[in-house]
């Protein structure tokens, strides 16, 4: 066993953890390769984090697959991507149903290219039923396109009658985005030095915990996902409070 792992307090784990996979691009680089290559290491570690988030019980793993901002690449690149996520879906839906993980998206699906978005909803269909771990990739996905498509619809029913001004609330924003039912992330990982959201589940991570590395995504593997829990569980989340606010309200419990 890890010594990392022993050191992880199995009662203290975030529900929901957030990944920018970032540094394939740079990896392949240093390696002398092309971008594809590095694109492609990636995957053993989506599918090692994957199953290491599963181990330790962590219900819901959104990675930020590709954003719309993405489609800006060159278009030998973007096809690229395009052609590993189709064999990417169709090699790994039998781990995913080995490990008991289903299948989410969450962004612009429709803007992907057919065969790669039949494939996408034939594997959610396929691991619909699987209860373990909720494996979210973010695909065409923008935070401030979420939230403009959540103000629109909004403003719909308030054009229609069908809401009230007046009752908007931040839960009612909750539930117009894409993640309504997904429960905030505790914690955002952002591989390869970068500190920045990337416009990446912005509404969401009003209080998430954010943790940076200088790990290349195609380096980064159960150890470095240790480390990240480990440090996560050693920070005081006071929402607004202050530190005695929160010690007089475990007291009571």
């Amino acid at each position: 066993m890890s010594e990392l792992l022993s050191h992880i307090n199995k009662d203290q784990i975030p529900e929901h953890v957030a990944i920018i996979m970032d540094g394939n691009g740079r990896w392949a680089s240093k390696k002398k390769r092309p971008r594809i290559f590095g694109h492609k290491e990636g995957v053993a570690s989506v599918r090692e984090i994957s199953e290491g988030a599963a181990e330790l019980g962590i219900k819901y793993l959104t990675l930020y697959t590709f954003s719309t901002e993405n489609w800006n690449r060159p278009e030998l690149e973007i096809s690229a991507l395009m052609e590993l996520l189709l064999r990417t879906i169709r090699n790994e839906t039998k781990t995913l149903m080995k490990n008991g993980i289903r299948l989410k998206t969450i962004g612009q699906i429709e803007a992907l290219p057919e065969k790669c978005y039949r494939e996408l909803i034939e594997a959610q269909k396929v691991t619909k039923g699987n209860t373990r771990m909720d494996l979210i990739l973010a695909l065409s996905y923008s935070g401030r396109s979420e939230i403009t498509d959540a103000v629109k619809s909004i403003a719909e029913k308030v054009r229609t009658g069908e809401l009230d001004l007046d009752k908007i609330s931040n839960e009612t924003i909750d539930k117009h985005l894409y993640t309504k039912d997904i429960p905030d992330p505790e914690l955002l990982i952002r591989t390869s030095g970068e500190y920045r959201m990337s416009n990446y589940l912005l509404w969401q991570s009003a209080y998430t915990e954010l943790y940076f590395t200088d790990t290349l995504w195609p380096e980064f593997r159960k150890e470095q996902l240790y480390q990240a829990i480990i440090d996560y569980q050693g920070r005081e989340r006071r929402f607004g409070k202050t530190s005695d606010q929160l010690k007089k309200t475990f007291s009571k419990i």
